[in-house]
């Protein structure tokens, strides 16, 4: 059965607008895929760890779709695991977007609190790929009026992958909703 892989952004969770809808969809017009949304760890490595233990172990075909940081995630995906991906306003530079939440966290959907330190923004440096390599793979949705992130990051970032930009909106990706079975087709699964 193939499967959808669908990563949170930064203090997030498979409890997120954009999982619960993507989730939704799947299981209303697509009962044959299997979702799969991991609560993330906090922190990068251990947060990349999981998702590569996941994709290891995915025997069957997939996808993945990802927001913000899980854009980030997403384009690691892609890159290193050959699969489409699908990313919503994503973290291009998270280890410099990060700075700026530097220290204590906490995660308002599980309540975790964790310290965010410049280790974290060195593995996060790290784990950049610096330019996709098969930027066809790739399907950015964007919203010009995201108010965490400079959407012409992205652009320029994902200038040779499939973009669909958007005026207005925000970081939640206004409308996410009507997009669950373009963004499944896209990604081939």
């Amino acid at each position: 059965m193939a499967a959808l892989l669908y990563l949170h952004g930064f203090n997030s969770s498979p409890n997120s607008i954009k999982a619960t809808q993507l989730k939704h969809h799947v299981q209303q017009h697509r009962p044959d895929l299997t979702f799969i949304c991991p609560q993330l760890a906090a922190t990068p490595a251990t947060a990349w760890a999981q998702i590569a233990a996941l994709c290891d172990g995915m025997a069957s075909p997939f996808g993945v779709v990802g927001s913000s940081l899980g854009g980030f995630w997403s384009t690691r995906v892609a890159q290193l695991y050959g699969v489409r991906a699908v990313v919503i306003n994503p973290a291009v530079n998270p280890h410099l977007l990060l700075q700026d939440y530097l220290g204590e966290q906490q995660n308002p959907y599980t309540h975790e609190h964790y310290l965010l330190t410049g280790q974290h923004m060195a593995e996060l440096a790290a784990l950049r790929v610096p330019e996709p390599a098969n930027p066809e793979r790739i399907w950015l949705l964007q919203q010009q009026e995201d108010e965490v992130l400079d959407y012409r990051e992205a652009l320029d970032y994902y200038r040779f992958a499939r973009v669909c930009i958007q005026k207005g909106g925000d970081h939640s990706f206004v409308g996410f909703e009507h997009y669950c079975a373009q963004v499944i087709r896209f990604l081939g699964i």
